[in-house]
């Protein structure tokens, strides 16, 4: 996190300390409007169409709680969405017999856009899904041209762009959308446990809203009657982190002073540069496909498990993750492998620094023989 932002968190906690929690809450009303007005300002929408949440898959959760699915339903999807997101289409098949479809991939990796939207005019999916980054792969999907069909044929259409939103220009008036799911932390340099829900005018339009509502959403106004709010904080919870959410307003605020344009050029020359020098190593695989990469790098090295790299690397300071097959199944067994050791350089990152994490990794390899 930057200094401005864990700053938010501690001066809320101090002040929270000192007068207690509705009264640092209300204390700072101008405060957390201003964070809804960040994040909103950082995906190009108003701050209506926010809701903050506890992380991402929260967000992408109760998005799909507010669709009231019948059986015989189907969700179309790709074959790189998130574990997270595919467990939840698992348990919505389960529970109430909708169909899942998976769009087929380009021969180059990614989302074949073109046959996606086919199946869109052919099925007519209660819900489309893309993760435009997904968290196993260094590959960008194809969004734009899927969304504005979902318009056209009045589909349902979320995106999660968990890994996306901090490392590249997301503005939902040209990836649109109904629901576009984030996270506070990863790229976008926020603290854990807080990530945020775009919701479209057109879903606030049709009166969707989450299954499990409570009185921040709606307003009980009879003994049998409830009345939503009229913007997305029906997609939110009463209870609050104040200071994680002013802390997420600070980092979309960061993110926009310094320019996602510069930030995703950065992000991507990085990216590219050490996926080129990781993929000269002998015995490494990188596993990257996809006719655009953004600012994940995964690899495969035969004969190790990839949370033993991770291990030995932060032995060396260099920070790395690592992903077992449960993480991406369909992608995963599509590319032979176990799961993968994952880099992800961001645009604060030197070449320096880059150089020093291919020698140690290179160290960490050359120790076992």
């Amino acid at each position: 996190m930057p200094t401005s932002v864990s700053r938010a968190i501690i001066e809320y906690i101090e002040l929270e300390s000192r007068v207690g929690g509705y009264e640092a809450a209300a204390m700072s009303r101008e405060r957390i409007k201003e964070a809804y007005a960040s994040v909103a300002h950082l995906l190009g929408t108003k701050p209506r169409n926010i809701a903050f949440t506890e992380n991402a898959t929260v967000s992408y959760a109760q998005a799909l709680s507010a669709i009231p699915f019948e059986p015989g339903d189907v969700i179309l999807t790709t074959r790189n969405d998130y574990a997270s997101n595919y467990i939840l289409f698992l348990s919505l098949q389960q529970r109430f017999g909708i169909r899942i479809e998976i769009a087929p991939e380009l021969s180059t990796g990614g989302v074949d856009a073109d046959a996606m939207i086919r199946l869109i005019r052919s099925l007519h999916p209660r819900l489309v899904s893309v993760t435009q980054i997904p968290t196993n792969s260094g590959l960008v999907q194809e969004v734009a041209s899927i969304g504005r069909v979902c318009r056209e044929e009045n589909v349902l259409y979320i995106i999660d762009a968990c890994q996306s939103v901090g490392q590249r220009v997301v503005d939902v008036n040209e990836i649109p959308c109904d629901f576009l799911s984030v996270t506070s932390r990863k790229f976008l340099r926020g603290p854990r446990g807080s990530g945020f829900l775009y919701v479209s005018d057109r879903v606030l339009e049709l009166g969707y809203a989450p299954l499990i509502l409570d009185m921040r959403g709606a307003d009980w106004i009879e003994e049998g009657q409830y009345r939503l709010v009229d913007d997305a904080r029906r997609f939110e919870n009463w209870e609050f982190a104040w200071a994680l959410v002013l802390a997420t307003g600070e980092a979309a605020r960061y993110a926009s002073e310094i320019g996602l344009a510069a930030i995703q050029e950065r992000v991507q020359k990085l990216s590219g540069s050490l996926r080129e020098a990781l993929g000269q190593i002998e015995g490494v695989r990188v596993l990257d496909r996809g006719k655009e990469l953004g600012g994940i790098v995964t690899l495969w090295v035969e004969g190790w498990d990839p949370a033993d790299l991770v291990t030995r690397l932060r032995e060396r300071k260099v920070n790395t993750s690592s992903q077992v097959r449960s993480s991406a199944v369909m992608d995963y067994d599509d590319k032979g492998v176990a799961g993968s050791l994952r880099f992800s350089p961001h645009y604060y990152n030197t070449e320096e620094e880059l150089d020093r994490a291919v020698d140690e990794f290179k160290g960490v390899l050359e120790a076992e023989h």
